[in-house]
This record gives C-alpha cells, sequence and structure tokens, in this order.
C-alpha cells in the first residue's frame, strides 16, 4: 500500500425503502479536517487525471457506475516512492465490498469508468478549493 493511502470499508444498510451508506463521520480513524464535498464523474473513455494536491487529502467514494482510480507516489519522503497503485471503486449496492480511499497530498491520481458509461464520486477534501489558486 502507498504510503498514507487508507482504506475505510463501508457497509450499506438495507431495509424495505432502500439503503443507508455512511461515508465519513468526526470520530473514523481516516477522519482530520472538513473542506468541502463535492462530487465528479467521468465518462466512459475519458480520464480525470494526474494530478496532485500540495495541501489537502482526498477521501473518494464511488456512489454511481464504478471507477478505476490509479495513484503514484512521487514523494522523495516517501517509503514507497515510485509505487503505482489501483483501486476499483463501485457504486453502493447491498452486494460486494464498498469503501472510501483516502489519498494523501502529494500522491498523483487519476481516475476513469470501468464497465459503466459514467462514474460519479463524492470527493471529501480535508481543504476546501481556493478560487485564487
Amino acid at each position: 500500500m502507498i504510503d498514507g493511502v487508507k482504506i475505510k470499508k463501508l457497509k450499506v444498510i438495507p431495509d424495505d425503502r432502500g439503503f443507508l451508506m455512511e461515508m465519513m463521520r468526526s470520530d473514523d480513524e481516516v477522519f482530520e479536517k472538513f473542506g468541502q464535498v463535492y462530487m465528479t464523474g467521468v465518462k466512459k473513455g475519458v480520464a480525470k487525471g494526474w494530478h496532485y494536491h500540495k495541501i489537502q487529502n482526498d477521501h473518494f467514494v464511488c456512489v454511481f457506475g464504478k471507477a478505476l482510480v490509479v495513484l503514484y507516489d512521487p514523494r522523495d519522503e516517501s517509503p514507497t516512492k515510485g509505487e503505482v497503485q489501483e483501486f476499483i471503486l463501485s457504486e453502493p449496492t447491498t452486494e460486494g465490498e464498498h469503501v472510501l480511499l483516502k489519498i494523501p497530498k502529494g500522491v498523483f491520481h487519476g481516475f476513469t469508468a470501468v464497465d459503466c458509461d459514467e462514474a460519479r464520486i463524492i470527493n471529501i477534501p480535508t481543504e476546501k478549493y481556493n478560487y485564487k489558486e
């Protein structure tokens, strides 16, 4: 596992009305602080990525479709420098495993839709978007 990357298993709680799935709580091990919450989508055949953040950690949860998320660790001080790691994140259903993926600052990341026309990811970064930068 790339240094600083963490996985939180998510639990889908079904009932006769549908389901509920918590993504992040302030008492979670992966929680640091709240910046904002946003949703991003990517269409089949397109990749969003190869970017990194200097001051924020990201927390990805797929809420629609299926996404391939690829990480690359370029950080000189990291024991996993040069490593690449891939994750498949899937929309919540009552079957299968669902996760929140923590991507630490400084780690390049990108994602694309797989086995679907579009994938949508909720991100909970530790910092709010700085429109001036």
